[in-house]
């Protein structure tokens, strides 16, 4: 069984310091090429889907026939105010001196 020592304190402390410090320092060189990576691989892929968007929309414009449309208008509902639903009773309250 190994017992705690000032000296092993001390190592342990500038170990994580040493870590702490070579850890920003790498990540100061490489985290700005990781994360332009990440953006440029993003846009690639949004420009990728807009492509896919334009060319989809092209074709169908293409294979639509002109079709006779009809508009059909229901008046029955237009007639008719729409009701409200009452989901309480209104109070006034006054204030008694």
């Amino acid at each position: 069984m190994q017992t705690a020592s000032f000296s092993g304190l001390i190592k342990a402390i500038f170990y994580m310091i040493a870590f702490y410090y070579i850890f920003r320092f790498l990540a100061k060189l490489f985290l700005p090429v990781l994360v332009k990576k990440v953006v440029d691989k993003a846009g690639e892929n949004f420009q990728r889907q807009q492509q896919q968007y334009t060319q989809q929309q092209q074709n169908n414009s293409w294979q639509k026939t002109r079709t006779n449309d009809e508009v059909i208008i229901d008046t029955a509902n237009a007639k008719k105010p729409r009701e409200t639903k009452k989901v309480g009773d209104y109070v006034d309250y006054e204030e008694i001196d």
